[in-house]
């Protein structure tokens, strides 16, 4: 509100605070209202506007507009109400009784227009600006305002400061008003207006003598605001004085309501409007004051310069209408130093703003062929060092070149020149705002007074209101998010006050914390963790150095994407990244830029240099204790919405990527782990604000701005509904709606409504209360629409609106009957006059016509003139006076006798009445002596107390004494506190830098506890796997021993194996032969045996055929027989063609006997047949050996079916001839009898439609009934739900504090040496404030423990109240079905009445026929009844309609009570959410594996591009290394040339140009490739950290990867010993099938018992397993009932624990009532006092006035009356006494019997629990032996189903060496195949019995597989080895052959020896030893390849599968 100051004209002010209520009241306008229907139409230029209904067209209405008085058509829903012309101009918004948009628009519209700006909307006192300066803000205003109460003053913002400040005096309690609303609403202004009416009332100055000190408090006060304005304040398209800040602004007083201080806490600073602003706006308001109103001194000093120079000024210098920035400058010094700033202050404060401007003025540019910033001109930094106090050259190195950290070492980077813009940028922005910081901590300082302590506060909340442009940034949300946590409180506040208003009036309703609607919202926004809110997410990412905005919102809709408040962008064209459905509306939000807002990262190069800097301010300004000062500031706000296509983006988070070493650089990265982002630090600020807040009582003011014109008096409508909605006031008031808003007194109702119901109140008088509740019950209104309370009447909205129009219609139709009575009564006195006047002129016209005769007439001339001379007429005059005078004197006797008889009577009545008062006065008298007995008592206990007041007065004056001593001890600690202030200060210092050591060293603490616990979790994961691995290493060591001694025994089998093997290779091939011979004979066996059971099979298939058309036929016959009966029976219904139909039918049943033999004749055949089919399949068996006797009979048999086929045919063909012929004959018959059917049946149709639309809506009110049932269990079972979350959740609140205890343990360490630093503080804080604060305290406790009490009885309460309304309404539902049952029974009664005589007139007419005319007449009588049962049917459905018009009434009742079950809903599932949590944690934990390794893939593949990277980016250096030195190579050459050419000055003028321009190109081409050089050195440094890095974690990856090697390793070793043992277990197999080979014959023999035995087997087996199931399910039922034992003893220890808090609830209120009846005690105490204090008055003043009978009479009425009342008072009072004290003792048994259940009731629970316990141990030991047993089940199934695996091979085996052996191959063959097919019915029974243990056979089905292919591989190995035996024998035939050749040549030598021939030795001798040589190798070979075959056998599997 700009200037909004008070005005000095002669304007009456009370014009815009009163209503005018004559304009309010008009009848006119009531009328206009009850005639037209008014009601309000949606409109977009009005946003609503009046019309009245004309009519109504289903769901649309016809209105007519009250404007222009067009009609149009508007839909049901878009119409609201209008409510009556009393609730014009109201005052308070909650009181009107259609509670709509419109109504509230309106409503403050007129208002507004009548210059009212003040309205009140229930808790909210709703402000819209005027733009005009009002004359309510005098002195003589706040003086009419003062001590006045809210309701007793018109709407003012004075009213809520009164009201604030007086609860704050009376109940001792904070208070705030929160002022919200959109920029130029006038927040800053009624900020003002509270505080200068704060001082006016509270200035302590009044009682003071000291008042003329400059520097008073309240001055000050009001003099920080102007300082506050210019520093913080700036010009804006909206508002010219618009505050660019939150402020709390927090102002104490002490105990007396005096101010002692005050303290300003502000919020969302925006700073970036310091360095641009949008178009036609300016920066803040010092910049403009310190340029155009400093003096030539100053600015000299300052180096300040023309507006226009500064770059920060934008739009240069725009000025503000009607202000001057060079007087504003000279206020705010003023204020300066009447807030006692001093001059250095001031002017160390001006400098750091010129710095701010010079910051702007620095220009960098960008090297020629380089991205590095230089400074061209350092002009501007000179200028800004001289100010800031800093050298220029190390300033300009830490800008263009700032030193960070790589690994240990510091290197200094150069920056690009929007690197350098950005940081120089940042750089002022956080010295201007660490410069509002110091001004408010300085402001805060001068105002706070530490000689007076403050006993409370009244808090001031200034602060911008919800947002919601196009595109909304992160400033946006963080106001947004503000706006949602106050919005929360207010709709807390408000149940609260509904809840103590309902609680007051006694009313039972349903409380809804409206609070928890915003809960999901403000969850999403700040949740820390499962899932993390946006603030979480954005400081997540803000963590990782490559994140971006685009991953954050990734991120966010990956985590969030499911809430029902987050909403992703609808179009892939938007621009908006995500939406957040607020209270206020749906915002969409731009994630630009939000990683570097809440990161603000700074160039801590300067900020080191600023914080070492000369000027001592600006290095205090630049200090951790600073720095650390509140930090909730917004970055680039609003001017950035202003104008987004202006401002240009400073550095985009691609260029700015590379600062982030700068951004986290070397001192403030890792300075005490003090990376703060700002949404972190925001969002402590506002819960530290909340926290406040919620202490206090808040008092909420919301400003409105009318128009953005800046105009007076003009009011946009949906601009004003776009405020109303985001200031939450149309929340209020959808939660006002939700309860009973209009309220009215009991008399005020009474008065207004008594019209309605005039004969509902008896005469005489009745209690308001009781006359209410007769007037509604004549009213008849719904329950649910009111409440009675203690003293007004509650109502739903819209209830009263439909009243006053009631009370309008009556009174319009007792004025119509009462204009219609006047008129009557009028027109009848007119016709009755009429009629007179008719009467007397005919009179007068015969007695004109008589005179006209007479008066000619002679005679009657002298009749006329004779008559007055006679006097015989006088005599008759006279003598009637006389007797009228005889009459009057008669009538006077007789009332003087009457009179004297009542005075007679009179006296006696007066002397009998003199006797009663001397009785009277002697009784007077007694009680007199009496009262005069009392008072001499009542005196004697004066003098008692009088004495007691002397002793209390000593007291006090002792008390007194003490008192000045204490206040001597005061002054002297006063003087000591002074002395410790400043010790205090240097400690506080201290202590804020122990307080950050803590944080850090807490922060610390609790990552080391979530470590320790993520370790805790893995070391018990890691115990349980190593349990696992023990337990399989003892079991595979098991195997181990097992499989070694199995080794041996084979080794030694193995040489037995070899020297069989011989033996039976040779059996093998004599076998092999006998057994292709067999093979031979077999298969030539098979081939028969597949014909014949091929041939079979077709003849099977066609028997097949056969049957399935036979039974076509006899289904047909079947058909014909059905078709036949029906015909048959409408036959006999038949009237007319009875007889006829009778020779037929006899037809009829002649061909069914002759179908009926022919069927028998049929069956005959069929039987022939099957017996024929069963001697060939005889004959079949018997035949199989000759085919040829078997063709022949397949022939025969073929012929004969193909006979018997049509045979077949022609009894079909002669069937459906004889059918036609039926058909033919019974046509005519069946159309006479369908259309009689046909009516039958339309009737019938009639009845069960009616019949079907009565059940329909008989299921549908079932249904109902059902839902609403399951409703109620629904909610009982929340509820239990509820309670035992409850538990859970104190359960879980006792670990937390059990764990917090732990921590507080850890931290006593460190508590220790704060309390060392701390004890001087806490001996000067404790004396005379600590109690106070402390009682205070446990009372707003006790209070909050007792309302949550009082919360939890009162909803449980209104539960079960719900609870009861729906059984009544279920009852009553029940009853209406109940009867809609009952006449659905009639009519199905009615309805097989008439069946039956339908049945009945069938048999008749099957049995007569002559009966037909009796049937018609029964017809008849159907056909009435009918009719009538038809109009009964009409009458119930009229009765349904009605049912439904009730369901339909009953389900609007239910919509209401559906609301109220939404919220409880809500609350419920947000419990439910909370639970979820736990679950939620669990699985995140398993996630957090699963993202290990997914990191470490992404780590190892980021290492290997690293290394590629690095590796090609080395090459290319090199490359560039070699190319460098190459052309320094041609660089010489060509000097060394251009010097030879220079000195040779041959063509001088060509050849020098030439050169010049080769030499140009080629320094170019260096200078490029110097560029290159550095730009791969910068890539080759940054690679070579970015390796470093890699390196690192490469080394830690690797040692992983060799962990998990190793253990592949040791599983792929565990796995050879495993195939290794299979293949060794495989081979002794194939020896025992080779042993089994050899024994085969010897073992067939042994086959029938052996399969007796397995049959045996398989039976034990079955019979272990049936017992197996048994056992389980007896085990299973004894766990049920364990279970069901458990699930009772929890619900009674549940139901005890209830109890036991139903019952302590029931002793605190017990407890309340004694408190209550003891107060009640001593209220009667002292009302017995006073009345006897008024009984003694009354005595003394009988005594004194004892003058005067009369005087006397009259007091002594007087008196009695009083002394019966006070008598009847004390009667009451005693027996009230006697009451009490009968309650308080019954009380006290009630306490003493709650308490012995208590007891009992605890020790009950102990027992369940040790019941419980008891039952889980029982529960333990049972699933142990569950697991015992199923063990043993499962390997003896195992080892059965082996066993019998192997002896299903053995079967095979045997059945193929007997096919081998027997000679008679066709027996054999039949034998085996039947005890083959035994055998397969086994298997087939055994694979069903393994089909049940499908899931226990799968692991060994796969073993079984590995080891069929182990065997496989086994058997190719022994091929293998045959082959190589196969060689080795080879070889030796080639030995043997060998030898016999040299045995020859031996024998040719040795005849040639003989014979004396030549020898040629030493060719023998070669031959023996090659022979030698050949026979060694080939045994060695042979043993060689024995071994090789024996290691490749155990080596084989060791592969990898």
């Amino acid at each position: 509100m700009p200037e909004m100051a008070q005005r000095s004209g002669q304007e009456d002010p009370e014009r815009y605070l009163f209503v005018d209520r004559a304009v309010v009241y008009n009848p006119a306008t009531q009328a206009d209202w009850t005639a037209k229907r008014l009601v309000w139409v949606p409109s977009e230029r009005h946003g609503f506007e009046a019309a009245s209904v004309r009519e109504e067209r289903g769901e649309e209405v016809v209105v007519e507009l009250a404007e222009n008085g067009k009609k149009a058509l508007v839909n049901k829903d878009d119409i609201q109400k209008m409510n009556p012309p009393k609730f014009s101009k109201v005052e308070d918004m909650a009181e009107l009784t259609c509670l709509n948009e419109a109504s509230v628009l309106h409503n403050l519209k007129d208002r507004y227009y009548s210059g009212l700006i003040y309205t009140y909307s229930g808790l909210f006192c709703v402000v819209i600006n005027p733009y005009k300066n009002l004359p309510i803000y005098s002195e003589n205003i706040i003086e009419m305002y003062r001590g006045k109460k809210r309701h007793e003053m018109p709407p003012h913002i004075y009213a809520i400061s009164e009201s604030a400040y007086r609860c704050m005096l009376q109940d001792r309690e904070d208070q705030s008003i929160l002022c919200t609303g959109e920029s130029g609403a006038g927040k800053t202004e009624n900020t003002k207006k509270v505080i200068q009416y704060l001082a006016h009332v509270a200035s302590s100055h009044k009682g003071r003598k000291d008042h003329n000190i400059p520097g008073e408090l309240e001055r000050q006060l009001l003099q920080a605001n102007p300082i506050l304005e210019s520093f913080g304040n700036a010009k804006t398209v909206k508002n010219d004085n618009s505050s660019r800040f939150g402020k709390f602004i927090r102002i104490n007083f002490d105990v007396t309501g005096y101010i002692v201080g005050a303290n300003i806490e502000t919020y969302l600073l925006e700073k970036s409007r310091a360095i641009r602003q949008a178009k036609d706006e300016r920066t803040f308001h010092i910049f403009y004051q310190l340029l155009a109103g400093a003096g030539e001194h100053l600015r000299s000093d300052l180096l300040l310069e023309g507006f226009n120079n500064y770059r920060f000024l934008s739009n240069g210098n725009i000025p503000i209408p009607g202000q001057q920035d060079k007087d504003n400058f000279q206020e705010t010094m003023e204020a300066m130093h009447i807030m006692s700033f001093s001059h250095d202050e001031i002017l160390s404060m001006l400098k750091v703003v010129s710095a701010v401007l010079q910051f702007g003025n620095i220009v960098f540019k960008k090297e020629r062929n380089t991205d590095q910033a230089s400074m061209p001109e350092n002009t501007a930094a000179q200028k800004l060092c001289h100010l800031l106090g800093m050298s220029v050259m190390e300033f300009t190195r830490a800008i263009l070149t700032p030193r960070i950290k790589v690994g240990r070492d510091y290197v200094q980077k150069a920056q690009t020149k929007e690197q350098a813009d950005f940081a120089v940028e940042a750089l002022a922005k956080a010295t201007y705002e660490r410069l509002f910081r110091w001004l408010v901590h300085r402001i805060n300082k001068a105002l706070d007074r530490t000689k007076r302590q403050g006993a409370s506060f009244i808090g001031i909340l200034d602060i911008a209101g919800f947002e919601i442009f196009q595109l909304n940034s992160f400033e946006q949300l963080c106001i947004n998010y503000t706006n949602e946590k106050l919005q929360q409180l207010f709709n807390h506040t408000m149940f609260i006050l509904e809840q103590e208003e309902y609680q007051r009036e006694g009313i039972e309703w349903s409380f809804i914390d409206f609070g928890l609607d915003l809960q999901p919202c403000i969850d999403l926004i700040e949740r820390p963790a499962n899932p993390p809110g946006v603030l979480a997410l954005l400081d997540e990412e803000c963590w990782f150095p490559k994140a971006t905005d685009k991953t954050f919102v990734d991120k966010l809709v990956q985590e969030q994407g499911s809430h029902t408040k987050f909403q992703k962008p609808r179009q892939l064209k938007d621009k908006a990244d995500f939406c957040i459905i607020h209270y206020a509306g749906r915002v969409d939000y731009k994630a630009d830029e939000w990683l570097m807002k809440n990161m603000d990262p700074l160039n801590d190069n300067v900020a080191t240099l600023l914080h070492q800097s000369t000027d001592k301010f600006v290095a205090e300004l630049w200090k951790d204790e600073i720095q650390n000062i509140q930090r909730a500031s917004f970055y680039d706000v609003s001017s950035l919405h202003d104008s987004p296509g202006e401002v240009d983006r400073i550095v985009g988070l691609d260029q700015v990527a590379g600062m982030n070493e700068t951004a986290f650089g070397a001192t403030y990265k890792t300075k005490k782990g003090m990376f703060r982002t700002v949404g972190q630090l925001y969002k402590e600020s506002l819960t530290k604000l909340m926290a406040t807040l919620r202490n206090t009582n808040p008092n909420f003011v919301r400003c409105i701005i009318p128009n953005h014109e800046k105009r007076a008096g003009k009011l946009e409508p949906h601009l004003v509904l776009d405020q109303l909605r985001c200031n939450g006031v149309l929340e209020g008031i959808r939660i006002c709606r939700q309860g009973f808003p209009n309220r009215i007194v009991f008399q005020e109702f009474r008065q207004r409504y008594e019209i309605l119901t005039p004969n509902a109140i008896p005469k005489g008088f009745m209690d308001g209360k009781q006359a209410c509740e007769r007037m509604i019950q004549a009213l008849e209104l719904d329950a649910n629409l009111y409440r009675i309370g203690q003293s007004k009447i509650f109502f739903r909205t819209g209830v009263l609106a439909h009243l006053e129009e009631e009370r309008d219609l009556k009174i319009t139709d007792i004025i119509i009957y009462f204009q219609a009575v006047c008129r009557g009564y009028l027109a009848r006195k007119a016709f009755a006059k009429k009629q007179q006047q008719l009467s007397a002129l005919k009179v007068l016209q015969r007695n004109c016509a008589a005179y006209l005769k007479l008066r000619h007439w002679q005679w009657w001339r002298l009749f006329t003139k004779v008559k007055p001379l006679l006097q015989v007429t006088r005599q008759e005059e006279e003598m009637q006076a006389k007797d009228e005078e005889l009459v009057k004197v008669k009538e006077r006797q007789v009332k003087v006798e009457n009179e004297l008889v009542e005075m007679e009577r009179k006296h006696q009545q007066l002397l009998e009445e003199k006797n009663i008062l001397a009785e009277q006065l002697q009784a007077e008298t007694e009680l007199f002596a009496e009262a005069e007995e009392m008072r001499a008592r009542l005196v004697a206990k004066k003098q008692e107390l009088e004495e007691i007041l002397h002793d209390l007065e000593s007291r006090v004056e002792e008390e007194e004494e003490r008192n000045q001593t204490l206040q001597n001890e005061k002054k002297k600690m006063q003087s000591h506190i002074q002395d410790l202030e400043e010790q205090l200060d240097e400690e506080e210092a201290a202590r804020q830098k122990l307080q950050l050591e803590k944080v850090t060293a807490e922060a610390k603490i609790k990552k080391m506890e979530e470590d320790l616990l993520l370790l805790e979790d893995q070391n018990s994961k890691f115990l349980k796997e190593k349990k696992l691995l023990e337990e399989r290493i003892g079991e595979m060591t098991s195997m181990l021993a097992e499989e070694e001694e199995k080794a041996k025994n084979l080794g030694k089998v193995k040489n037995k194996q070899e020297m069989m093997m011989v033996d039976l290779e040779e059996r093998l091939k004599k076998e092999e032969k006998t057994r292709q011979e067999l093979e031979k004979a077999k298969r030539k066996l098979d081939a028969e045996t597949t014909d014949l059971q091929e041939q079979i099979a077709e003849l099977q298939a066609q028997i097949d055929e056969l049957k399935i058309q036979l039974a076509k036929k006899e289904e047909e016959l079947q058909a014909v027989l059905a078709r036949g009966d029906e015909e048959v029976a409408q036959k006999n219904n038949a009237l007319k063609q009875v007889r006829e139909l009778q020779a037929q039918l006899a037809e009829l049943q002649e061909d069914l006997e002759s179908e009926k033999t022919a069927r028998n004749k049929a069956e005959k055949l069929k039987r022939d047949l099957s017996e024929e089919l069963e001697a060939l399949k005889t004959e079949l068996e018997d035949t199989l050996d000759t085919t040829a006797a078997q063709q022949e009979l397949r022939t025969k048999r073929e012929q004969e079916v193909a006979e018997l086929k049509k045979a077949i045919d022609e009894e079909a063909r002669n069937h459906e001839s004889q059918i036609q012929e039926m058909r033919q004959r019974h046509g005519m018959a069946l159309e006479e009898l369908s259309e009689q059917l046909e009516q039958a049946k339309r009737f019938k149709s009639n009845l069960e439609k009616s019949k079907q639309t009565l059940e329909g809506d008989n299921k549908e009110l079932t249904s109902e009934v059902k839902v609403l049932q399951q409703a109620k269990l629904d909610s009982e079972h929340k509820r239990k739900k509820l309670e035992a979350q409850l538990q859970e959740v104190l359960a879980r609140v006792t670990e937390g504090e059990r764990t917090k205890g732990e921590l507080a343990d850890r931290t006593h360490k460190l508590q220790t040496e704060l309390e060392n630093v701390s004890t001087l503080l806490e001996d000067a804080e404790k004396k005379g404030i600590k109690l106070a604060k402390d009682a205070s305290s446990l009372e707003s406790q006790l209070q909050d423990t007792q309302e949550l009490l009082q919360e939890e009885t009162r909803q449980k309460l209104n539960l079960s109240s719900r609870i009861r309304q729906l059984e009544e309404e279920k009852s009553a539902l029940q009853e209406q079905q109940e009867e809609e049952e009952e006449a659905r029974r009639n009519l199905e009664k009615q309805l097989a009445t008439l069946q039956s005589q339908l049945c009945e007139t069938k048999k008749k007419l099957e049995d007569d026929i002559g009966v037909v005319d009796a049937l018609e007449e029964v017809k008849r009588k159907l056909q009435k009844d009918m009719e009538a049962t038809n109009q009964r049917l009409e009458e119930k459905a009229m009765a349904y309609d009605k049912l439904e018009k009730t369901k339909t009434r009953l389900q609007q009742e239910l919509d209401d009570l559906m609301v109220d079950l939404d919220h409880q809903r809500q609350i419920v599932s947000n419990l439910e959410k909370k639970q979820k949590k736990f679950d939620q944690m669990l699985a995140e934990e398993k996630s957090v594996s699963a993202r290990y390794a997914e990191e470490r893939d992404r780590a190892e593949a980021e290492a290997r591009e690293k290394e590629t990277k690095a590796l090609s980016m080395a090459r290319a250096l090199d490359e560039a290394l070699e190319a460098k030195e190459e052309f320094e190579r041609l660089n010489k050459q060509l000097r060394a040339e251009m010097e030879d050419l220079m000195s040779s000055k041959d063509d001088v003028g060509k050849n020098v140009h030439e050169l010049e321009k080769s030499k140009r190109t080629l320094e170019q081409q260096v200078e490029e490739m110097r560029t290159q050089l550095e730009e791969l050195e910068d890539e080759l440094q940054a690679t070579e950290d970015a390796k470093l890095r890699l390196e690192v974690n490469m080394q830690a990856m690797k040692a992983q990867f060799e962990r998990d090697l190793q253990a592949r390793d040791e599983q792929n070793d565990e796995k050879k010993r495993m195939l290794v043992k299979q293949v060794r277990e495989m081979e002794a197999e194939l020896e025992d099938e080779r042993k089994q080979r050899a024994l085969a014959v010897a073992a067939k023999k042994k086959l029938e018992m052996d399969l007796k035995d397995v049959e045996a087997q398989i039976e034990a087996a079955n019979k272990a397993r049936d017992e197996a199931i048994k056992q389980l399910r007896k085990l299973q039922a004894q766990m049920k009932d364990y279970q069901r034992e458990l699930e009772e003893a929890r619900a009674s220890r549940d139901e005890i624990f209830a109890q036991s808090k139903e019952n302590e609830k029931k002793l605190k209120s017990l407890e309340a009532e004694i408190l209550q009846l003891q107060e009640d005690l001593a209220a009667s105490e002292r009302a017995r006092r006073h009345a006897e204090q008024e009984r003694d008055e009354l005595a003394d003043e009988i005594s004194n006035s004892a003058s005067g009978k009369s005087a006397l009479l009259d007091e002594k009425r007087r008196l009695e009356a009083r002394i019966a009342q006070l008598e009847e008072e004390l009667e009451e009072e005693q027996s009230n006494m006697e009451l009490l004290n009968d309650r308080f003792r019954k009380t006290a048994m009630q306490v003493d019997t709650l308490t012995t259940e208590l007891t009992g009731e605890r020790s009950a629970a102990q027992k369940s629990e040790n019941a419980r316990q008891q039952l889980e141990r029982q529960n333990k030991e049972l699933k142990a032996k569950l697991q015992e047993l199923e063990g043993s089940i499962k390997s003896k199934f195992k080892a059965t189903i082996t066993a019998l695996e192997a002896k299903i091979l053995q079967l095979e085996e045997q059945l193929e060496q007997e096919a081998k052996e027997r000679a008679a191959a066709n027996k054999i063959v039949r034998r085996t195949e039947k005890k083959l097919k035994e055998v397969f019915m086994q298997v087939e029974d055994e694979r069903r019995h393994a089909d049940q243990y499908k899931e226990q056979m799968e692991k060994a089905n796969s073993r079984m597989k590995q080891l069929k292919r182990q065997l496989e591989e086994a058997e190719e190995e022994a091929q293998r080895a045959n082959a190589s035996r196969r060689k080795l024998q080879r070889e030796l035939d080639d030995a043997t052959e060998a030898s016999e050749g040299l045995s020859r040549e031996v024998n040719t030598l040795k005849n040639r020896l003989r014979r004396g021939g030549p020898v040629s030795f030493p060719s023998g001798r070669s031959g023996r030893r090659q022979l030698q040589m050949e026979g060694e190798f080939s045994d060695d070979d042979a043993d060689s390849k024995a071994s090789d075959v024996n290691e490749t056998q155990p080596a084989q599997p060791a592969q990898p599968e």
